[in-house]
């Protein structure tokens, strides 16, 4: 491939596709009280989740530096044009980071190739553009075209959330310990999306588990015009078979011609907690 893709690992992405494309992760770092851990190198999820129940916290997560960036980049041949899918810049520093790292490549080397696109997504949602990158690759697209094409299609990516259990949110300090005990007493279950600029927002709360998944399912129809010849993706936390049983209802209901089902690695997990389940398609 004369085309090299990197991302970051708030992309959860299924190990065939990685390696089919040779994507490079540029990690994030997870810092407990016990010490700092990047992910998916010294943080895998099976770690992520004894430390949280060791410890009875959540960690803080960092994006990479600059120089991690320039770092990566540096090591793939010159003849190759970099693009790189960053995690929404509305939710990390990620973005603006790997923008810094390309310009201090650029300094040493004007003649290399770097795009940086903001996803305005993360998790399956970089996992459904990086599936449509190879979909544009195999077709022959040139490198400005794929640019192009996936400038594009991150403007109709939907990405939803729904939660099963609040803990996480309590535990970093996101909610309210007191609004966190009401939730859970009351059983409500929280809906969230990724909005057009890419930050996280509160769709619903909706009370009970049965009736929260059912709304999360009949969401789809009202972002997507159609479903026929797209692909649905979607990470868990933790209970693959209960993932598993959502994906089913959703392709019963609707017409997606495959699906990608990915665990989510520590960074999503951070903020999602068990249960929690993110899915992503294009809107048209």
């Amino acid at each position: 491939m004369t085309i090299q893709l990197i991302t970051d690992s708030s992309a959860d992405l299924p190990v065939l596709l990685k390696n089919k494309l040779h994507v490079e992760i540029v990690p994030l770092y997870l810092h407990f009280s016990d010490g700092q851990y990047t992910c998916g190198q010294t943080m895998n999820i099976e770690l992520f989740h004894k430390k949280v129940k060791k410890l009875g916290e959540v960690p803080r997560s960092a994006a990479p530096s600059p120089a991690d960036f320039y770092e990566a980049y540096k090591k793939v041949s010159p003849e190759k044009k970099i693009l790189m899918l960053s995690i929404s810049s509305e939710i990390s520093s990620t973005y603006a980071n790997a923008v810094t790292g390309k310009n201090m490549l650029l300094e040493e080397e004007p003649d290399r190739v770097i795009e940086v696109l903001n996803t305005k997504t993360a998790s399956c949602g970089i996992c459904l553009l990086i599936h449509e990158a190879n979909k544009k690759i195999e077709e022959g697209y040139s490198f400005n075209e794929l640019v192009s094409h996936l400038t594009e299609r991150i403007e109709q990516t939907a990405t939803l959330f729904v939660l099963k259990s609040l803990d996480n949110l309590v535990l970093g300090g996101r909610l309210e310990k007191i609004k966190g005990k009401i939730a859970k007493t009351l059983n409500i279950k929280v809906l969230m999306k990724a909005t057009d600029k890419g930050a996280i927002d509160v769709v619903e709360k909706v009370r009970g588990e049965k009736k929260s998944l059912q709304r999360f399912i009949d969401q789809i129809g009202e972002y997507a015009e159609d479903t026929e010849n797209k692909i649905i993706t979607m990470t868990y936390c933790r209970d693959k078979d209960r993932a598993l049983n959502v994906l089913e209802k959703i392709r019963g209901k609707y017409a997606f011609y495959d699906a990608i089902l990915e665990e989510s690695g520590p960074l999503i997990s951070t903020y999602g907690g068990e249960g929690a389940l993110v899915i992503s398609f294009f809107k048209k």
